[in-house]
């Protein structure tokens, strides 16, 4: 671990785009200001292990049933073949005298 000395208005650069300032100090804590572009999550250590554990407990919640879900998968796509083929919808009806004409 890096650890640096700051005084407050002072700043360190995390790569190219992350400036971590010491905005205040007061007693025991310090302010931190973080910019950051909006593509990087920035968390409070609580906070980020918090969002782990909720997303842990909801991969293990997740009760999926393979077998059901291919069978979903197999009728949706049939509707779709059914739908390309102009099956879905009730059949063409052909005019008289007529072998390709709609009504």
């Amino acid at each position: 671990m890096l650890v640096l000395t700051r005084k407050r208005d002072e700043s360190i650069i995390i790569g190219d785009h992350i400036r971590v300032t010491v905005v205040e100090v007061r007693g025991d804590q310090v302010k931190l200001g973080i910019d950051a572009p909006r593509s990087i999550p920035v968390h409070r250590e609580e906070v980020y292990r918090e969002i782990l554990e909720e997303n842990r407990k909801a991969a293990l919640s997740a009760d999926v049933d393979v077998t059901r879900l291919g069978g979903l998968i197999a009728q949706d796509s049939g509707k779709t073949q059914a739908t390309a083929r102009g099956d879905a919808h009730e059949p063409q009806r052909k005019a008289p005298g007529s072998r390709d004409a709609k009504e």
